[in-house]
């Protein structure tokens, strides 16, 4: 931010310095050179007050739009918190019927594996 003011400095103070300049060294009266300098020094103090006033602008801008940002990913991680737990509670009943069937199918496969076995000790 240092560097964008002193940039802006810079520009007034060259602006101010040039303008000056560029009056005094044009041959005129005295009266329209008074007249000259202080329609400079009025359209550079209006220039100065838009640029002070858009750079306020330009402020209350990023303001209010950091605070809609916070608020949004706010409202966001809100959402997401809530769809994980209706995910969860949808999946829920559907894993302990998992777990039932696998459950079923391991006693399933060791009956077979003991049948196997006894089948196998009767033939020899």
């Amino acid at each position: 931010m240092a560097s964008g003011k002193s940039l802006l400095l810079g520009v007034l103070f060259g602006s101010a310095v040039g303008a000056s300049v560029s009056l005094l060294t044009t041959p005129s009266s005295g009266e329209e050179l008074r007249t000259k300098v202080k329609d400079q020094s009025d359209r550079l103090r209006d220039i100065a007050q838009q640029i002070r006033e858009d750079g306020l602008d330009l402020k209350n801008q990023l303001t209010q739009t950091s605070k809609e940002g916070a608020a949004l990913l706010k409202d966001l991680s809100q959402d997401i918190k809530v769809s994980i737990e209706s995910w969860k509670e949808t999946i829920e009943p559907h894993q302990e019927n998992l777990q039932e069937h696998l459950k079923q199918i391991e006693d399933s496969i060791r009956e077979l594996e003991d049948k196997l076995k006894d089948d196998n000790k009767q033939e020899v």
